[in-house]
């Protein structure tokens, strides 16, 4: 005869009658068998997590509607006047009337580098070699952490950017430097949904926060 098995929202298993719970390796163990303590522990992670779930579904339903909406606004503002929010990366800036609240899209691109990269790397090598003593220690430096990979095999995107802000005449550092815009490739991009409210118009704008991470 098969024992009826009812799970419940307590994280308490019923088998035949006896309440159980699970442990990390998926194992029943008697109710009885679990320490006070630990009983408590599990209580208190399911009622955050209950909380927790709900308001991650609403967050992410309010992302959607503020979407929408702007999306179709945008679409009003294209079709009724012919005009476009924001610029040709995506970036757009709504604003209340009287200056006191506005909501920001930015689009970030996710940048990774194809090969011309080692033929920066050689061309920069070179440089440096050349230079020997009377290089700059910081750019040495520089050059050393952009092109280190870190644990997945990626280089320093911020230092790659850093190379590319210095002003260097030498013709090898400037085919490098080429060679680095043309390794760029743009594999996908992500928007970001901002807000931000004033008290008066001279006022610094604060962020109405909602990421729990930094929520204070």
């Amino acid at each position: 005869m098969t024992e009826t098995v009812n799970a419940a929202d307590d994280g308490t298993i019923d088998v035949g009658g006896k309440s159980y719970m699970a442990d990390a390796k998926g194992a029943l163990v008697p109710l009885e068998m679990v320490k006070p303590a630990h009983k408590l522990e599990d209580e208190l992670v399911r009622k955050i997590m209950r909380y927790a779930d709900d308001l991650s579904a609403q967050i992410a339903r309010f992302r959607g509607h503020t979407m929408t909406d702007l999306g179709e606004f945008d679409a009003l503002l294209a079709q009724e006047y012919g005009v476009t929010k924001g610029g040709p990366k995506g970036n757009r800036t709504y604003q209340s009337h009287d200056g006191l609240m506005k909501v920001q899209v930015q689009v970030s691109d996710f940048i990774d580098f194809g090969p011309q990269l080692q033929i920066a790397k050689r061309l920069l090598d070179e440089c440096l070699n050349e230079w020997a003593a009377d290089s700059r220690p910081e750019i040495r430096a520089v050059i050393t952490r952009a092109f280190n990979t870190d644990k997945e095999g990626k280089v320093n995107r911020a230092e790659i950017f850093m190379l590319l802000r210095l002003d260097i005449e030498d013709p090898r550092w400037q085919e490098a430097m080429r060679a680095i815009r043309d390794a760029m490739r743009v594999t996908g991009s992500k928007e970001y949904v901002r807000f931000y409210r004033r008290d008066r118009v001279t006022d610094r704008w604060q962020a109405v926060t909602i990421d729990l991470a930094r929520a204070s």
